[in-house]
């Protein structure tokens, strides 16, 4: 089976809860972490990249916390899962030809850049925008089945 790092699934979890909140201000790491059900301690390791990419910023004081740097109508989800995986290729082979000495004729090596670059290219049309609305649909029909 091949999947995404819990790092890259989590990390978009989390900067999806802070576009839900990007109007309220600075949100704070354990208000992400009690929705989202993550540990405090892993969402610190996970926002360090993050803020090193200037996604996230920082603000100190009673009422600090963390802010989108862009609105999340700017950042896509293929920006945030290449930050965390360290890059976009499902094999290295696909950017590094030095890595494999079957890379200049490897014909499996074109499938998983292909297969990279489909991939990217369809996280690359979705925003965080675009899944904080799925979130609020979600909620919102999940309260009409309660009520």
């Amino acid at each position: 089976m091949m999947k995404l790092s819990t790092r890259s699934r989590y990390g978009t979890r989390l900067m999806v809860d802070m576009a839900e909140h990007y109007l309220e201000g600075p949100v704070q790491l354990g208000d992400i972490a009690r929705r989202q059900n993550i540990s405090v301690k892993y969402l610190e390791q996970i926002i360090i990249p993050l803020k090193k990419a200037h996604y996230i910023d920082s603000i100190r004081g009673p009422k600090g916390g963390h802010v989108l740097t862009r609105p999340p109508e700017e950042i896509t989800v293929a920006e945030i899962v290449a930050l965390l995986e360290d890059g976009v290729n499902l094999s290295d082979c696909t950017a590094h030809t030095e890595v494999c000495e079957r890379a200049g004729f490897c014909p499996t090596r074109l499938v998983w850049k292909a297969a990279s670059e489909a991939m990217f290219d369809k996280l690359k049309s979705i925003t965080l925008a675009d899944l904080a609305a799925q979130a609020g649909e979600a909620k919102s029909k999940e309260m009409q089945n309660v009520l």
